[in-house]
Parts: structure tokens; sequence; C-alpha cells
């Protein structure tokens, strides 16, 4: 049995205007925000802002989306379309690394995947 598509991609030194690219994508594809706890003036994490999190999901693709981090996954194992190759393409570009941080440790590799032969 084929394992199923997943893959992270992280953004080391700068945030990612999650809702800047959640507006952008929503053009395309389907975007669903979650409701997380709201900051606190009583609150001390140094992880407070990092929470949000974006849901993207594309024909067979879904990617959640946060400042620091994406993850491109698949729930079943599907040729990729024109729309989900895109979609990876534009998250690739925004999220430029492999690994979640510059140290020579902890890589993502990336699952295979099939295209789908256009018709």
């Amino acid at each position: 049995m084929a394992q199923t598509y997943h893959y992270g991609r992280y953004s080391w030194w700068r945030d990612v205007d999650i809702d800047k690219l959640a507006k952008e994508l929503s053009e395309d594809y389907e975007v669903t925000s979650f409701k997380t706890p709201g900051e606190s003036q009583y609150e001390i994490s140094i992880y407070m802002n990092t929470r949000r999190e974006i849901l993207v999901k594309s024909d067979t693709v879904g990617v959640f989306i946060s400042r620091f981090k994406a993850l491109l996954f698949q729930k079943e194992t599907k040729p990729f379309t024109k729309k989900d190759l895109k979609l990876r393409k534009k998250i690739l570009e925004v999220y430029r690394r492999d690994r979640p941080s510059p140290f020579p440790w902890l890589f993502s590799d990336e699952s295979p995947y099939t295209v789908a032969e256009e018709q």
C-alpha cells in the first residue's frame, strides 16, 4: 500500500503573514481558519502569537499553515491535479526551508507523489 503524502516546510527568520496568504489562496482554494484561545494579559508564553493555524484545501491536497510552518498532506493517496501542484508550488515558495532550524538535523523528506494525466 502506498504511503499518503505529507511534507513539512518552514520559515526560519521571518514570520509569514498567514492572513495575507489565506486571502490570496482563498481565490482558488477552500480556506478555513481555526478558532484558537485568545491572548490574555495573564498569560506568560513565548508561543502565544504562534497558535493560529489555517487549513487550505485543494482537490486532493490540504495544507495547515501557521506563521513558521506549513504541512502539506493527503488523507488518501491520489494523483495530484494541476490545482494541487499549483498550491504545492506556492507553499514551497513561501516556506522555503525543509527543516525547522538552520542546524543540520531534523530534515523533512517529501513523500513521493504522482500527477494525474490531463484529459
